[in-house]
């Protein structure tokens, strides 16, 4: 008696593989193995998009500057300088009805090179960096780092960079000091351990043969470059080149239930995102998938959440539906929902202190839903209201898609934030969806199969709705 009321009243967490079968292991395997195939070749946000538009293209989708009216079915979207992507598939219902937006970011914490990066040392080159987003700069030594961007010419030609990826390519490294000469550092906080001025990349040591000239390393390493790629130092002033983890996207574990990969925060939405629009074909409201850039910086610049890009995308929706007018925009987005598809920490028992255990996303539970985020007395955060939780809720359970609801970390510990509150601003309901992960932010970030395949299903549930 006392079990079955339990059973019934409880909020239990329940294990997510306690619930699969064979057929069920096989389809969550398969999509983590296109997941992971996919992290491979995108590292980078423009990366991310190229792939995106290749998927997208291959789906029927295209650019909606090619439509002059749009329908009832048509699939779109818009790329933003090649480093942000709105993709949208127009529904049946009236756009005044709103729209089922589901929001995640590509761009992940990494090293940027620096606008003048190139110098010699006492016989070494290096390239000179500044650290993008959140990390902890000791992380960034000593593991292989490969080199991803553009570099555009000042007559507007654009190189792509990519060394490091193939088992051919050379990696590159930032040193640390030896533990015999590292008392001093020892002694340090762990944040001040390793400095970001010292987060330099050594690239190079063979001198070019002729001994008159100096800085004969330096000349080397450019002389290479302009043989491969035709540049000069000052083409380096107009590139985006990004340092990232050589690492390639593997399964962990003996029982191949985790997947371990750089950029997980946030691409593992990204993709189960994309992955679960590609699948659509019909949907009531009209359905959009935003994969923004900037997040971890604050979702500032024109290619962010705070720019108004995504606002001209919707304008240009209702421009060829015929239906614009003053001020329908803002009612669009005050009658839409959205899932801020992004990560939550994942509780993690090795560091069990920093988390409220009632009130953590567990690994291989489910889809995590972050009601709000911000920090301390909730600052900065986006609150979603308790009947569009009600509402969420109601699309999992009638899909029989286990889900949980968490927040990141004690009060008072530390916060984050998303892009909620970005869409919420304009008047939706919003919620923070994602899935659990480990060591986030870190060069190899943990995720588990079950929530990867969560979050695709919940996706694709959401705009189905």
């Amino acid at each position: 008696m006392g079990e079955e009321l339990k059973q019934k009243l409880f909020n239990n967490k329940e294990d997510g593989w306690d619930s699969t079968n064979e057929k069920q292991r096989e389809e969550i395997f398969n999509l983590s193995e296109q997941y992971m195939n996919f992290l491979n070749v995108a590292k980078t946000e423009r990366e991310f998009i190229k792939e995106a538009k290749k998927m997208a293209d291959a789906h029927g989708f295209k650019d909606i500057m090619e439509f002059n009216t749009l329908r009832p079915g048509d699939k779109i979207y818009f790329i933003n300088r090649q480093k942000s992507m709105y993709l949208a598939i127009i529904g049946e219902n009236t756009i005044e009805e709103g729209m089922h937006i589901i929001g995640s970011h590509v761009d992940s914490p990494r090293l940027d090179l620096k606008p003048n990066p190139l110098y010699e040392d006492t016989g070494l080159a290096y390239l000179k960096t500044h650290y993008y987003g959140g990390i902890k700069k000791y992380q960034w030594t000593t593991i292989p780092l490969s080199m991803h961007g553009v570099i555009v010419k000042a007559n507007g030609e654009k190189i792509e960079i990519n060394i490091g990826e193939d088992e051919n390519d050379p990696i590159f490294t930032i040193t640390d000091l030896l533990p015999h000469l590292a008392q001093e550092q020892m002694e340090k906080k762990l944040k001040n351990g390793v400095e970001g001025e010292n987060l330099n990349l050594l690239i190079g040591s063979i001198p070019l043969g002729d001994k008159k000239v100096s800085e004969r390393v330096k000349l080397n390493i450019l002389s290479i470059l302009n043989k491969k790629y035709g540049i000069t130092e000052a083409d380096l002033t107009s590139s985006e080149i990004e340092l990232v983890p050589a690492f390639k996207a593997r399964t962990l574990g003996l029982d191949g239930s985790l997947v371990a990969a750089y950029g997980q925060d946030d691409k593992v939405c990204a993709c189960t995102s994309l992955f679960a629009m590609m699948e659509l074909e019909n949907v009531k409201n009209t359905a959009i998938c935003i994969l923004s850039d900037k997040e971890e910086i604050g979702s500032m610049g024109n290619t962010g959440m705070e720019s108004h890009m995504f606002d001209f995308f919707i304008s240009e929706i209702l421009n060829k539906l015929g239906v614009n007018r003053p001020n329908l925009l803002d009612k669009v987005f005050c009658f839409s929902k959205m899932l801020s598809s992004d990560v939550d920490a994942g509780f993690d028992p090795i560091y069990a202190s920093v988390s409220d255990k009632h009130n953590a996303g567990f690994l291989g539970k489910g889809i995590s839903l972050n009601k709000y985020t911000g920090s301390r007395g909730k600052s900065g955060a986006s609150d979603a209201n308790a009947e569009y939780v009600a509402w969420v809720r109601n699309v999992l359970e009638k899909n029989k898609i286990l889900y949980q609801i968490a927040e990141l970390g004690k009060v008072d510990v530390g916060g984050g934030g998303t892009i909620a509150y970005i869409i919420a601003n304009k008047g939706a309901d919003v919620i923070d969806c994602g899935v659990p992960v480990l060591s986030m932010h870190a060069p190899y970030e943990v995720t588990s199969k079950y929530d990867v395949y969560s979050a695709y299903k919940t996706y694709k549930a959401f705009w189905e709705e």
